[in-house]
Order: C-alpha cells, then structure tokens, then sequence
C-alpha cells in the first residue's frame, strides 16, 4: 500500500503525501525523489530510523514523526535545513543530538510531547526561529539557559515534567505570550517572570508553591492558573478587613500576629476585596 502511494506520488510530482497509520517500520527510499515534496505525514507508524535518501528533500517545510518507535533524533534531519513544523510526539527520545539540532536553524514549531527526555541540550539555541516549542510529558528536571536566547518564542510547554526550578535568565523571552508549567515540582518562581511584557497566560497549576513573587503583579495576564498548590492549602478566619495592602516583606518584617491580610498574599482572589461576607485573612501554620 505504502509503495502504491509513493509510486502515486512520484507520477504527480505530489507536494503532500501522507503515510500515516500503514504500520511501516521504514519509510520506502523512493520518498527522497519527490523532491517537490513540502509536507510527509510519517505519524502512527513503528519507524524506528529515516533512510539517507530523504536528504534530497530540499523542498520539505512539515515533517510529521508522531507516534512512532524512534529513540534517537534520525541523522538525516540535519540535511532537511527548510523544515519549518516538526512532530517528535509519541517516541521513545531520550535525548536531542546537538549536530541535528544546528541544521534546524529556520523550524518554528517542535512538538516533542510524551518522551523520554530527561534534558535539553544546550543546542537548542540553534533554533533561532522556533516560536511554539511543546515538550509536555517527558522528565525533564531542568531548562537550559540557553533556551531562553530564543527571542522568537511566543509559547512555551512544558507540562508533567519534574522541574523543580526556572532559569532567571527567562526574562529573556519578552515575546513569549504562553508559558504552560502545570504538574512539575517547581517551588518559587523566579521575580524575573515578571519581565515577559507580552504574557498573557501562564499555567502553574499543581506544583509546590507556596507563595508568588510580588513583582508578577505587574504582569498583564489574560489567564492565570495556579490550582493545586499548597499557597491554596489554607483555612479562612474571620477577622476585621485590613484596608491596607502590605507586601510581603513588609509583613515578614513588622506583622507580630499570625493573620495576613488575603489581598496581600492572594492578590488575584478579588472576591476577597467585595462586600458581604467576614473572610479577610488566612491562618499560617
């Protein structure tokens, strides 16, 4: 069947060609002469490597890889310099080469979901490019700081991975309108967020924090999701209402008793500040 599609392809000088879901373990050799080729859909297969011949495809801009059997990056995607949209989902990567990574340099979106990783490399500020990196569901336990040189990048997901910390330098990537971090291990977020001038939804939802830095208040988010972490693991009590908003440190330097005023430690809970009810604060352990 897939041999049929290809020969297909060849007599039509075809630009698309989808060999998706045809159980193939090797992509036949004849898709390197389609050399009109601009995208090849390769997802739902059990590839497990790319032949050589593929190199020929100058013309090719989206590469789909999702939901195959590959364990490292293919060799050959180094040669394919136009690539501008590439799916890794589904494999079995446990890492990233470096010398495939540098002939990426003009990909806009990776999407490389539900593997094996473990890092980045620092190579990945070859992709200079890249606007929409996706690298949920792996293990990763740290982000370079190199990655954060990636000017372009407007979303950035890194979603069930084990990350217990941000690189300050994400300051850096004052384009960056998305950045998704839910269910990692990340205890404090780094004041230097609040430097992405353009972010307009950030998820954190299900880590360890306890507390926000006051400076992300002088973020103009759209969207924030902050559920399941232990700053929302307090009991309400009933208290006067404290017309004056203290920061933090003030309150860790002057407060004596052991209620904090709820704007101050939840500035986003704005049902706190409206009238009718007698909840203004929180008891701390």
């Amino acid at each position: 069947m897939a041999d049929s599609l290809v020969l297909r392809a060849l007599r039509g000088n075809a630009r698309h060609l989808d060999l998706g879901g045809k159980k193939l373990r090797r992509v036949p050799k004849a898709v390197g002469r389609l050399q009109a080729l601009t995208r090849l859909q390769l997802r739902n297969n059990l590839i497990t490597e790319l032949p050589a011949e593929l190199q020929a495809l100058d013309n090719l801009t989206d590469l789909n890889l999702g939901n195959n059997s590959l364990e490292a990056l293919p060799e050959v995607l180094k040669h394919l310099t136009q690539l501008k949209k590439l799916h890794l989902f589904g494999n079995k990567l446990g890492n990233l080469s470096p010398s495939v990574l540098e002939g990426l340099g003009n990909l806009v979106f990776l999407n490389l979901n539900d593997n094996k990783l473990t890092t980045l490399p620092a190579e990945m500020d070859r992709l200079l490019e890249l606007k929409y990196l996706y690298v949920n569901n792996n293990q990763l336990g740290s982000i370079p700081n190199k990655l954060c040189l990636l000017q372009h990048l407007c979303e950035l997901h890194l979603a069930n991975n084990n990350l217990r910390l941000l690189p300050h330098d994400i300051g850096y990537l004052t384009n960056l309108k998305k950045l998704s971090l839910p269910r990692n291990q990340i205890e404090e977020l780094p004041e230097e967020l609040s430097k992405l001038c353009n972010l307009k939804v950030l998820d954190v939802a299900g880590n360890l924090l306890t507390i926000f830095p006051t400076k992300l208040l002088e973020l103009k988010l759209d969207e924030l999701y902050y559920e399941q972490n232990p700053l929302l693991e307090k009991n309400l009590i009933s208290s006067a209402q404290q017309n004056e908003v203290l920061s933090l440190q003030k309150i860790r330097m002057t407060s004596s008793t052991r209620v904090i005023p709820v704007r101050a430690f939840l500035c986003s809970y704005s049902c706190f500040n409206e009238p009718g009810h007698h909840y203004y604060g929180i008891a701390t352990p």
